[in-house]
């Protein structure tokens, strides 16, 4: 039987815990001109950002109790993990970091942090703070954006690393003792079943307990939109029947000890373009199941 996620949490962090997202202000090397500009073709970070609950304009701590209060209808054993979800979670000057990490921690019930990040913007000195956390402070888990093991389709993405820095990352990261997760996009441009069949083989191959998969989506104000609705790129056009198919048969590759967080996002629907398939994720939860 696989691991759930849920259970991988509670190993990790000693308890049952519910994430609390952070938007502390950061961006990414490819959007600021470091590696390039723009970003993702296909980011845009209000789809997974509530923004009633977390702003750069506002505190870490604050944006903590706003997100305790918004789950406190959902009782759970009152612990929590920070998670800085929003752009690129270790990009900063090591000095910032610290003390954004530290802020997160120091609130009440906080138990851990979970930080999202670029397999690029991990240094030495950011993975010996992220030890030094792990160790001293609150269990830490990294989850990398790997999307694609495959180089060319990094590129068409616009994402200003390779597989094989992607990799390196996730290897130094769990040889310093923190558990890692990898995020994962089905339906890129140009990738068919085999390809991303062997995406998943290859990162399971690392040392990772957890995969995040999403389904490419195509959001307003995104580049990604503007070459497709141009008529510039090809992308699949998966009924939810199909896309949840495809994912019975990816997930018989994955290890039973590697948990799966999710098969499916979701995207604000004034910004999503494609797919709208307007079910709720457990409505394809289910679905899967079937």
């Amino acid at each position: 039987m696989r691991l759930r996620y849920s259970e991988l949490l509670t190993e990790v962090f000693g308890s049952k815990v519910r994430k609390l997202n952070i938007d502390a202000g950061f961006t990414c090397p490819n959007r600021d001109g470091t590696l390039g500009r723009g970003g993702c073709i296909y980011c845009n970070n209000a789809a997974f950002t509530p923004g009633a609950v977390a702003s750069p304009t506002i505190s870490v701590a604050e944006q903590i109790e706003r997100g305790k209060r918004f789950y406190s209808h959902k009782p759970i054993s009152g612990k929590y993990v920070a998670y800085f979800q929003a752009f690129t979670g270790t990009y900063a000057p090591i000095d910032r970091l610290e003390a954004l990490y530290r802020q997160a921690l120091s609130c009440p019930d906080v138990v851990g942090l979970i930080i999202s990040t670029r397999p690029d913007c991990v240094p030495d000195e950011v993975l010996n703070l992220l030890t030094r956390v792990n160790y001293e402070m609150a269990p830490v888990m990294v989850e990398y954006g790997v999307e694609t093991t495959h180089d060319e389709t990094l590129l068409t993405l616009n994402r200003c690393h390779n597989w094989t820095t992607a990799a390196d990352a996730i290897r130094r990261t769990a040889e310093a003792g923190i558990t890692c997760g990898a995020h994962l996009i089905l339906g890129l441009p140009g990738e068919d079943e085999a390809m991303m069949r062997l995406t998943v083989e290859r990162v399971c191959l690392l040392p990772v307990r957890a995969l995040k998969f999403h389904q490419l989506q195509v959001l307003r104000g995104t580049r990604l939109a503007k070459i497709w609705q141009e008529g510039r790129v090809k992308l699949p056009s998966f009924t939810a029947e199909e896309y949840a198919a495809l994912c019975r048969r990816l997930d018989a590759v994955i290890p039973a000890n590697i948990a799966v967080e999710r098969w499916v996002a979701t995207a604000p629907a004034k910004i999503l373009l494609h797919p709208r398939w307007d079910l709720k994720p457990s409505q394809f939860e289910n679905m899967l199941q079937r």
